[in-house]
């Protein structure tokens, strides 16, 4: 499944990979997302287009807000 929300998005990196959202995982993920040049996220742009990586990315940053997170 292609998570369409942010709820989504966090119960697939939570729950169904198992990782925790931690500040040093947001920050690893936003380098990689920011960088329109980075390998990764050219191919993620093939695939899923630049709607959905903008949605991501945005994801990642709503996630570093998050007052749990952000401890």
């Amino acid at each position: 499944m292609i998570p369409l929300t942010y709820d989504q998005w966090r119960h697939c990196i939570t729950v169904e990979c198992g990782l925790a959202l931690t500040p040093a995982f947001i920050a690893e993920g936003l380098a990689v997302w920011r960088n329109a040049q980075s390998e990764e996220t050219s191919r993620f742009r093939r695939l899923y287009g630049d709607q959905h990586w903008n949605a991501v990315t945005a994801w990642f940053e709503q996630a570093g807000r998050e007052p749990e997170i952000r401890q």
